[in-house]
């Protein structure tokens, strides 16, 4: 039997949208079961924090249990490359740091593209970095701080966290802007590097505000600038480098990623809740005491940053020539 042309039109419609329809319905649906956060550092830093305020967020508001799970190593590639393989479900998310950014063009053999394998879901909140230095120190200001390394080329030691971590490229980034040449001075983390600028081991570092707070208020350190774009609301007194160096800017953010060919449904489902997070006084609360103000923004927004911050950061990697260990 011949169906009239008209039928057949809205039967071949509305086979095209049976999968549309099924996937929206699924996304309505998500999530199921529980979802991992992968995070990759290791627990009661910034970004786990970070991760765990949010999953408790999105356990509460959407019924299922979001995990956090952290798999540290290779400067967060070991965590990024297993979000990469696993499957494009939203049961497996990834947190996104700077280190996702400056890995990009710091190792020249991954197994993966950042920029094309994760799938930017929304950002979370933003922090600036502060330039310390021990109180011993004879700069007070960064300016002061410019000409003594001018003078004394290779003098000042600057210790970071490692070779190619956040802290590295912003004392790079700095050498280069200033126009000097500190000793950079690597260490296996954040707190080492910090011991031993307590005791004057080295008289400089970069420093997430969260893990330089204490110190500022005790006077144990010397803060001369923030990394921010303009002067952060809980240090009003502390200029920015960009002041002096303008166009300088190297804060840390942290966001969600998922697996390439995650549903555009499941990502937006996604963006919502943790914009909706965002806004909440208390969440927002909970970041101003860790020293980070709240990002809400669209998929794209964060997409964007990225982009934004791989660029910026290879250009820095390239021009010091920064090798992973």
């Amino acid at each position: 039997m011949k169906l009239p042309r008209r039928q057949l039109l809205h039967l071949a419609a509305s086979a095209v949208a049976l999968p549309a329809v099924s996937r929206f319905a699924w996304a309505q649906a998500y999530p199921t079961r529980p979802v991992r956060i992968v995070v990759g550092f290791p627990a009661g830093g910034a970004q786990d924090i970070s991760a765990r305020l949010m999953g408790q967020w999105l356990s509460k508001r959407l019924g299922q249990s979001f995990v956090v799970e952290n798999r540290t190593g290779a400067g967060s590639n070991i965590a990024t490359e297993a979000v990469v393989k696993a499957a494009a479900d939203g049961y497996t998310l990834l947190l996104v740091s700077p280190a996702n950014a400056i890995n990009a063009s710091l190792y020249e053999r991954l197994n993966f593209n950042f920029l094309r394998d994760i799938t930017p879901v929304a950002t979370i909140v933003r922090q600036p970095n502060v330039m310390l230095v021990h109180p011993s120190f004879s700069a007070k200001t960064l300016p002061q701080f410019i000409a003594l390394a001018k003078a004394q080329p290779g003098k000042i030691n600057m210790a970071s966290a490692g070779i190619g971590t956040s802290q590295h490229v912003s004392t790079e980034l700095l050498k280069m802007m200033a126009g000097i040449d500190v000793t950079h001075v690597p260490y296996r983390g954040s707190p080492p590097a910090m011991t031993d600028l307590l005791s004057g081991q080295v008289q400089a570092t970069f420093a997430t505000l969260s893990a330089a707070s204490e110190y500022i208020k005790a006077e144990t350190l010397r803060v001369l600038a923030v990394t921010s774009a303009i002067r952060w609301e809980t240090l009003p007194d502390v200029p920015t480098i960009g002041e002096f160096l303008p166009g300088f800017e190297a804060s840390s953010f942290t966001g969600v990623g998922a697996p390439h060919g995650t549903s555009i449904e499941i990502v937006q489902k996604l963006n919502a809740e943790i914009n909706a997070a965002l806004a909440d006084p208390k969440i927002k609360a909970r970041f101003a005491d860790l020293g980070g103000i709240t990002l809400p923004g669209s998929s794209a927004a964060f997409g964007k940053l990225i982009a934004e911050e791989t660029e910026k950061w290879a250009k820095v990697i390239r021009a010091a020539n920064i090798k992973p260990d």
